[in-house]
């Protein structure tokens, strides 16, 4: 079966991995997953990622990070740009969404990078998601 939207889809199985407090959950892989959740890796959201081979397509096996008090590191994250309405924002807007608190992943032609990597290229691109 088809999946119109796999980054929300991604979004939605962490969010709910995490209010449940579940440790690790398995995602069906692809290129731009495995691209977000390096992100989330690198700013410290996750504690890792692997990729583990399957007959059809990878999976990504993803391990959450929880505060000592046991509350989910991530406490939001949202889909910015969805299959319905595509979001775009060149650097001089990206300028401003740089302010927010949190990481927003952008897709760029270079790459999907956070805004502030965006912003360092000089590139701007579609916005993806926000997390906090």
């Amino acid at each position: 079966m088809s999946m119109t939207d796999p980054i929300s889809d991604l979004l939605t199985r962490i969010r709910n991995a995490s209010s449940a407090g579940h440790k690790r959950l398995t995602v069906p892989g692809s290129r731009m997953k495995r691209e977000v959740t390096r992100i989330l890796q690198e700013n410290h959201y996750i504690k890792g990622f692997t990729e583990q081979a399957d007959s059809k397509q990878n999976q990504l096996l993803i391990r959450l990070r929880y505060t000592p008090d046991q509350d989910p590191v991530i406490t939001g994250l949202r889909r910015l740009s969805r299959p319905g309405l595509r979001r775009y924002a060149d650097k001089d807007q990206l300028k401003i969404i740089n302010r927010q608190l949190g990481v927003t992943v952008v897709s760029t032609s270079r790459g999907i990078m956070t805004v502030r990597q965006a912003l360092e290229e000089g590139v701007g691109g579609e916005l993806l998601c926000h997390v906090w």
